[in-house]
């Protein structure tokens, strides 16, 4: 599945207006369905690093005891991939790619309450076919 997305999301896209980064696509298959990859440009990713304040840990403390969806982690975790995502696309439109193929998300646990999420993928250049 492919969509076209802008390369940074709402709150990092006014920092990188003035440079004219347009939209990309993105998909986790390895081609774009209509277009064909007339370049490789490579592995690119985007990595961050998060950590879970004293505060947020003592909220989901007790939303866990209620059950269900604890929000504070969820929110945690979308912003770490978000960004993630974000930093992904832009080292894409700095190498010039027009699209990313293959792309994918992995998370690890560093240290107790620091998790690391990368998103990476094949940066390429497509034309429509």
């Amino acid at each position: 599945m492919a969509r076209v997305v802008p390369p940074l999301r709402q709150d990092r896209s006014s920092e990188l207006a003035g440079r004219g980064i347009g939209q990309i696509i993105v998909a986790t298959t390895n081609d774009v369905a209509g277009h064909r990859v007339v370049r490789h440009l490579g592995v690119v990713r985007g990595l961050t690093v998060r950590s879970r304040s004293v505060l947020g840990n003592i909220g989901a403390g007790i939303q866990s005891l209620f059950g269900g969806n604890i929000t504070l982690y969820t929110e945690l975790a979308e912003r770490a991939r978000s960004e993630a995502y974000d930093l992904m696309v832009q080292h894409a439109t700095e190498l010039g790619a027009n699209a990313i193929i293959a792309m994918r998300y992995d998370a690890n646990e560093l240290a107790d309450g620091i998790t690391e999420v990368l998103a990476y993928g094949t940066a390429v250049v497509v034309e429509r076919a």
